[in-house]
């Protein structure tokens, strides 16, 4: 698994998770806030799968 997710968009994806996962816990409190698991796991590992079986690829190294 290459890192394929730059810094501004792990910054993105990270800070969009919580805000999600914000909603389980405060506001509506929906069970549709678990879905920030998603950019919150890919912002903090580096590696999006939807990135790779597309080709994209936003992080500068090789």
């Amino acid at each position: 698994m290459k890192c394929n997710v730059g810094t501004a968009d792990r910054a993105v994806r990270v800070i969009a998770g919580l805000g999600l996962l914000s909603l389980v816990f405060v506001g509506p409190q929906t069970p549709w806030g678990w879905i920030g698991l998603i950019p919150l796991v890919t912002g903090l590992v580096g590696f999006c799968p939807a990135y790779g079986l597309f080709g994209l690829k936003t992080s500068k190294s090789n």
